[in-house]
């Protein structure tokens, strides 16, 4: 299949956790996402406690017609996690679903973009505590 026929799909890749609240912030970027960018294949899905996995995140996004798929990591940093149980997820994942192409990026928190906006966001803090 030639670059041109492929379709791309996101997979934003989150922790999870047993509250339903912590995954608000990542939804709120998925809906962020998918306005900026309506014609991309978009899910949102968790290592674990929540759901969708990533296997299953997966599947959708090539049920919609992905043949690559873009793994975004939405951790700070590439710890134990992402260097170890996401590329056997990922692994899992490609098994089932031949002809599907997975790469993963790096954690979020490593772009310079995301740590220029953090470190703005600290500033911000540290201004509105001022007496």
């Amino acid at each position: 299949m030639n670059p041109q026929q492929q379709q791309i799909g996101i997979l934003l890749f989150a922790h999870g956790a047993r509250d339903s609240r912590w995954a608000e912030p990542f939804q709120r970027v998925a809906a962020r996402l998918q306005d900026q960018a309506p014609e991309l294949p978009l899910e949102l899905a968790f290592l674990e406690f929540m759901t969708p996995d990533l296997t299953e995140a997966a599947r959708r996004l090539a049920a919609r017609g992905a043949t690559s798929i873009s793994v975004v990591p939405l951790f700070l940093g590439q710890g134990g996690h992402l260097r170890s149980g996401l590329p056997e997820l990922v692994a899992r994942a490609m098994a089932q679903l031949p002809g599907v192409r997975i790469e993963v990026g790096a954690a979020a928190g490593e772009d310079p973009g995301v740590v220029a906006a953090l470190a703005q966001y600290a500033l911000q803090c540290a201004a509105a505590t001022r007496p």
